[in-house]
């Protein structure tokens, strides 16, 4: 793969008071591009918030002062108790990065289960409705909600109908509270990762490796030649992403789906 040199050089001085002094919520972030926004936001000044994902994912290395909260959004009881600690914990809320999604295996329509279906739905969509209103008592008038979408929040793709319905519905609820809570000055966007090299997707690619697909090196090398760029984004990129739309750089932006990585040109 071309370019495929290591993009994690930081965020530099001219962004280290980009949220001075905000107070942030991310749920699902204790791993993967969830914990990546946690040190992006840390980077950018934002005071010690709170990181929010599954219990078994948490006791991970987290920026000094931020606190982590268990939570599992499938459950209203343990969501509905997260965000009345995390309202506790922080007062004012400056700052909702929604990451928590989970991924299923691959399974064309005919073979769907419905039960699974519903998971999806339950952590991608009705999860990212139920953070919202979690931190919406809390939220400043000047606030702002980032949820992780995906580049499958308006494209189709085979075998795998239920997450990008899921991240469709996402997209609808990001358009729609934009316009709801404008009239506060809070703004809600949303990014759409392209393929990103998480521990997540790597485990996917492995096991389509033991399956009999492509070895996972091979798979990773041909997914990069496949963009623009030549390679995949990063962890850092897309929480890159996601601060631009926490910060005041991107103040008169709202309603929107951000592309990082492959597709959008």
């Amino acid at each position: 793969m071309t370019n495929n040199r290591d993009r994690t050089a930081g965020l530099g001085a001219a962004a280290s008071s980009l949220l001075a002094g905000k107070r942030a919520v991310v749920t699902g972030g204790a791993n993967g591009i969830g914990a990546g926004i946690v040190q992006v936001l840390a980077a950018a000044g934002a005071a010690p918030g709170v990181a929010l994902d599954l219990p078994a994912t948490l006791g991970g290395r987290l920026p000094q002062g931020w606190v982590e909260v268990p939570v599992d959004l499938r459950s209203d009881e343990s969501t509905a108790a997260a965000f009345e600690e995390v309202r506790s914990t922080l007062g004012t809320i400056d700052i909702l990065a929604a990451a928590a999604g989970i991924v299923p295996l691959w399974t064309g329509i005919g073979e769907l289960d419905v039960d699974e279906w519903d998971d999806i739905f339950r952590v991608n969509a009705r999860g990212v409705m139920r953070s919202m209103q979690g931190v919406l008592p809390a939220l400043a008038d000047d606030g702002a909600i980032i949820v992780i979408a995906s580049q499958n929040a308006w494209r189709g793709n085979a075998n795998l109908a239920s997450y990008v319905a899921s991240k469709h519905a996402v997209l609808g609820l990001v358009r729609s509270a934009a316009l709801e809570f404008g009239p506060r000055g809070i703004r809600v966007n949303a990014v759409a990762p392209g393929s990103v090299a998480t521990d997540a997707y790597v485990a996917r690619l492995q096991r389509r490796e033991d399956e009999g697909g492509s070895p996972v090196a091979e798979a990773l090398d041909r997914d990069g030649k496949t963009t623009a760029l030549g390679r995949l984004a990063t962890i850092e990129e897309v929480a890159k992403a996601v601060l631009f739309l926490a910060s005041d750089l991107s103040s008169g932006v709202t309603g929107h789906l951000l592309p990082v990585g492959p597709g959008g040109v």
